[in-house]
């Protein structure tokens, strides 16, 4: 992070900046993030920005993160996704979702911090991404998107995902290591054993590991299972 940046960063703290933002302007950003999603894969569609906003509300509660920084950085967090899955992974929807944003909290009654800190968070949410969160709130926004893909939900969209790609539901014969993504190999097991598996230990926040933990729990219990019924062993 730049000296600029990190000058603006560390120009405020919460205490400094009480949550300001209006429902009503909250309500009309949501109204068009919401718009973005049209063609988006269920796997990241609207639906997974908003449970993302609701665990940022839980978690960023608890570490007493600014929840105007947080509420908006969760909104915009996944904006780029589609142009993401339109390159089958070609480019990082972290990086293009916080170009994408620069226009779209420009008039936000936020100071330049708080502006500059959304930013942040975009661009450090991704599990696979080159930036690393270096605010709470862009702890707590890594740690939510990253909860929302285990437990029941994470392995749901994990199937969902391979679903969207054409995959097939296993593929015993290729180990997950060597599958492609994007594939009709990128399977949800695949996803399990290079990524999911291992989101429970990168948590940020205390509450995010809270969290992690039970969801961790219920996910390593029905791969096992479900490599058992796959094998007829079940």
């Amino acid at each position: 992070m730049g000296s600029r940046m990190d000058a603006l960063l560390n120009s405020y703290t919460v205490a400094d900046y009480p949550a300001i933002l209006p429902e009503s302007t909250l309500s009309a950003l949501q109204s068009q993030v919401k718009s973005l999603f049209e063609a988006a894969r269920g796997s990241h569609a609207w639906d997974h920005t908003l449970r993302v906003c609701r665990l940022c509300e839980k978690i960023g509660r608890a570490e007493k993160a600014d929840m105007d920084v947080l509420r908006v950085a969760a909104l915009l967090h996944d904006i780029g996704r589609f142009r993401q899955d339109h390159a089958n992974g070609q480019v990082c929807h972290a990086h293009q979702g916080a170009e994408m944003a620069v226009e779209m909290i420009r008039d936000l009654p936020l100071a330049d911090g708080q502006k500059q800190n959304i930013l942040h968070c975009i661009r450090s949410h991704r599990f696979r991404g080159d930036r690393v969160p270096e605010t709470p709130e862009a702890a707590v926004l890594f740690d939510a998107d990253k909860i929302d893909a285990i437990g029941a939900v994470g392995v749901a969209r994990a199937f969902l995902f391979a679903g969207e790609i054409g995959a097939r539901l296993h593929n015993p014969d290729i180990r997950p290591e060597d599958c492609r993504p994007y594939s009709e190999d990128d399977t949800g097991y695949r996803e399990y054993r290079l990524k999911l598996r291992k989101i429970k230990d990168g948590m940020l926040t205390d509450a995010g590991r809270s969290l992690a933990s039970e969801r961790h729990r219920f996910m390593e219990e029905f791969f096992e299972r479900f490599l058992n019924e796959y094998e007829g062993k079940g």
